[in-house]
């Protein structure tokens, strides 16, 4: 009887490990996508011409990464999820934007409304503070504030276009992002065992 117990519990650890595995997959999959879905619609500026525009151009690759890190640390595939709808849409509707009104920049380019800096950053930094709560939130949303202020200081954008970025990347993620629960962990006993069940909500 005792070897059939141990029989059972190995097995029941066994099957845990390999759930834990093919979630650990399913997560990597999606910040894949993630990040080459950044990669193909944004461009490295190497061109900036100030100090504050680099830190803006970094700071837009820095935001989204850290939320996709996050969900990593966590083990969260439903937060991968959320953060790859949140950046999907937040970047359809830039870009569907962008090239309807072609608005003037500045600096005379085209494509002004809305930022698509912002509109990533705000994205990741709503993402982080929803999912996740402000304690990760507030330096976000102060940094993604910095990227903003970095596109009009620099002539790339008008007040309007980094105030538009800002209100679709945070409405994307308002939309697609639910707060994350983490393990609970219930105290559970009887007559003949005594243990602790761990739950997880989604």
């Amino acid at each position: 009887m005792h070897g059939v117990n141990v029989m059972t519990q190995l097995a029941k650890k066994q099957l845990h490990l390999n759930y834990q595995f093919c979630i650990y997959r399913k997560i990597k999959g999606y910040l894949v996508a993630y990040v080459l879905l950044i990669l193909l619609v944004c461009n490295i500026e190497i061109h900036a011409s100030s100090e504050v525009e680099i830190a803006g151009d970094v700071l837009q690759y820095v935001l989204p990464a850290t939320a996709a890190a996050l969900t990593l640390g966590h083990k969260d595939y439903w937060g991968a999820l959320q953060l790859v709808g949140s950046a999907g849409t937040t970047l359809g509707v830039t870009y569907g934007l962008k090239y309807t009104f072609d608005a003037r920049r500045p600096n005379g380019k085209g494509l002004g409304f809305p930022s698509r800096h912002t509109s990533l950053s705000f994205s990741a930094a709503e993402f982080m503070r929803k999912r996740y709560g402000w304690e990760y939130g507030l330096p976000a949303y102060a940094l993604a504030s910095f990227v903003a202020y970095s596109r009009v200081e620099s002539d790339n954008h008008f007040a309007h276009d980094v105030i538009a970025g800002a209100a679709i990347g945070i409405l994307s993620s308002y939309i697609f992002t639910r707060p994350y629960k983490g393990w609970n962990i219930q105290p559970e006993g009887g007559s003949r065992f005594f243990g602790v069940r761990l739950s997880r909500g989604w």
